[in-house]
């Protein structure tokens, strides 16, 4: 089989935003005297989108309605000033892009990060790599593992489906790319255990970016 496109999930994959995202996290927590969490805890909070990253941050007992979309929107305002301090493409990413780029392979993203953030940090991360689509969480819009934006980004790319691999670090992005029909592979670098990315469904998983070669059939 060979492939013809390449779909990436962003925070833990292609990007390493956990410190900010954290950081930005914790302020708002602390703002309101709610207990704030070490870095760990956030590989479990991060994947779902920002309101249930606010959600699980969140002491149980403050997790009403009101409350969350009060916490979401300071999040929204402090990480827009803090996205690029300690954030970070992972270690041969870079050469990954650079090289699919190089060989004509089409390329998109698709997270459940809000979609500014999305095409703010890959333009300013990856300003030469030219991504056929960006595609966030936008208001109205299915959120992983739903496979809309995933088939949205193929369909867009003119690939086929089943031409295209999803890359992604965790069980949501797995279950994405089958429900998908896209050939599903694990980020072994990224935020969540290898074993969540075999449970997920992963048909590969990868110990380091430039591993995904092999997989092309090129």
């Amino acid at each position: 089989m060979t492939y013809e496109a390449v779909i990436f999930d962003l925070d833990g994959t292609l990007l390493d935003t956990l410190a900010d995202l954290a950081a930005s996290v914790n302020r708002v927590l602390a703002r309101r005297g709610f207990p704030t969490h070490d870095l760990d805890a956030y590989r479990w909070y991060i994947g779902h989108g920002s309101a249930v990253l606010i959600e699980r941050a969140l002491p149980p007992v403050e997790r009403s309605p009101d409350q969350i979309q009060s916490c979401l929107q300071e999040l929204l305002d402090d990480y827009g000033r803090n996205w690029d301090i300690l954030t970070h493409p992972y270690d041969g990413i870079p050469a990954l892009l650079q090289t699919l780029e190089d060989r004509h392979v089409a390329m998109a993203v698709v997270t459940n990060k809000p979609h500014r953030f999305a095409a703010l940090m890959t333009a300013h991360f990856f300003e030469r790599t030219s991504f056929s689509r960006i595609m966030g969480q936008r208001d109205g819009i299915p959120k992983k593992p739903d496979p809309y934006q995933a088939l949205s980004a193929a369909h867009a790319m003119g690939v086929a489906p089943a031409a295209c691999i999803f890359l992604g670090d965790s069980a949501v992005d797995m279950q994405t790319a089958r429900r998908a029909g896209m050939l599903a592979v694990g980020a072994g670098w990224g935020f969540r255990p290898v074993g969540e990315l075999w449970d997920g469904g992963a048909v590969h998983v990868l110990d380091h970016p430039l591993d995904l070669f092999p997989l092309l059939g090129r």
